[in-house]
């Protein structure tokens, strides 16, 4: 995945996280992912395609972090347990992400189709990335706690 891939993922994330629950998310040092366990507790996965690549977008929030989001989302007290609708909420967040970076990827002469995203519930859950294309993980910091974000595209020529 070309580098210059990330910085419309990290923009997205920062701007729905601002506009949605008036949380600040400090991106810290990327790195590629060395196992395929889900990062946090609520996980959203969303497939995506162009002409020339092909790949995925996941979004996983630790408990502390979604419950306090979700709650700023809603503006509603914050729940004492994740339930079907935070897990609901972060399936908004996952395909408010990808569409805004697919936004800031048309820009760049890359248009995606966006599949319908998929949540899924509990820590270390083996993710299956049907490419053998690098995932690079992003990490964000919040006053909350921490989120991932990993994004994986390949080209379609395989290269």
């Amino acid at each position: 995945m070309k580098v210059e891939y990330l910085n419309p993922f990290l923009l997205a994330t920062q701007n729905v996280l601002a506009t949605m629950a008036q949380t600040k998310a400090t991106a810290q040092k990327p790195h590629l992912k060395d196992d395929m366990g889900t990062f946090g507790e609520v996980t959203g996965i969303i497939g995506m395609a162009s002409d020339e690549l092909v790949g995925s977008m996941v979004v996983s929030f630790s408990d502390q972090c979604i419950l306090a989001i979700v709650a700023k989302m809603l503006m509603e007290e914050r729940k004492p347990a994740v339930d079907q609708d935070v897990v609901d909420a972060v399936g908004e967040i996952t395909n408010m992400i990808c569409g805004g970076a697919k936004a800031n990827l048309a820009k760049m002469g890359l248009n995606f189709d966006l599949a319908t995203p998929t949540m899924v519930k509990g820590k270390g859950i083996e993710i299956r990335y049907p490419l053998g294309a690098p995932i690079v993980v992003l990490p964000f910091v919040t006053d909350h706690g921490n989120f991932v974000l990993e994004a994986s595209l390949a080209s379609r020529k395989g290269g």
